[in-house]
């Protein structure tokens, strides 16, 4: 039963080589398109393993992140953008800032559901220590050891990580987490949806900013 679950998880297809496959439809673009994004009540329903979130819950805009832990797409925003979106959008209360699984790839499947497995006031960190270290543990063999050298950085035990690897309820909370996203149109990463738009591939400060529409600049 456990192995069909894997491969639920692990597939996306190989085009796509693990991240978005380029450079999406830009927020600009999104912004002029909004009747693309899902149905709002449905893209906010919380996901099976409850939600990953940073900001204040009053914020009057949340975002949804969807990313694969080996996509340098998404290693780029978390490096070059992700820092100005929280010192300036986040810590300042103007929005609330969700990070959703869509592991592309059987390594980024294996670090999704350690990232998961981790407790919930490591997630974060940890999730910025797979992106921003990937030329240390991702390639196209699934590297235990050098996943678990990442991990460890959130203070997990090499016996936890090996328990982990094979923990049911994660490895089917992240599986319906991607069928979510991909019934709402996420097909590569990172995408990311707000206030009814979408953008997906890189993305700079500003073209995030615009996905955000007006209300970001009260």
């Amino acid at each position: 039963m456990r192995r069909p679950t894997l491969l639920l998880l692990f597939a996306a297809g190989v085009a796509l080589s693990g991240c978005g496959g380029g450079v999406g439809p830009t927020a600009d673009a999104a912004a002029d398109k909004a009747l693309n994004g899902p149905p709002i009540a449905e893209l906010m329903a919380d996901g099976p393993l409850g939600e990953r979130v940073l900001g204040s819950p009053n914020a009057p805009i949340t975002v949804i992140e969807y990313a694969s832990l080996t996509c340098p797409h998404c290693a780029h925003f978390q490096k070059e953008v992700f820092p100005r979106v929280k010192k300036e959008l986040i810590d300042t209360g103007k929005i609330r800032f969700i990070v959703r699984e869509f592991p592309i790839g059987h390594t980024s499947g294996t670090a999704a559901i350690i990232n998961r497995c981790a407790p919930e006031d490591k997630y974060f960190p940890l999730f910025n220590a797979f992106l921003l270290r990937q030329p240390e543990w991702v390639s196209q063999e699934v590297r235990p050891d050098a996943i678990y050298s990442v991990a460890k950085s959130s203070g997990m035990s090499r016996e936890t990580f090996d328990k982990c690897l094979t923990n049911q309820t994660i490895i089917d909370g992240l599986t319906e987490v991607k069928q979510r996203g991909r019934k709402f149109g996420v097909v590569g990463t990172p995408t990311f949806f707000a206030n009814g738009r979408k953008a997906q591939g890189t993305i700079t400060f500003e073209e995030f900013k615009a996905l955000l529409g007006p209300q970001s600049s009260t």
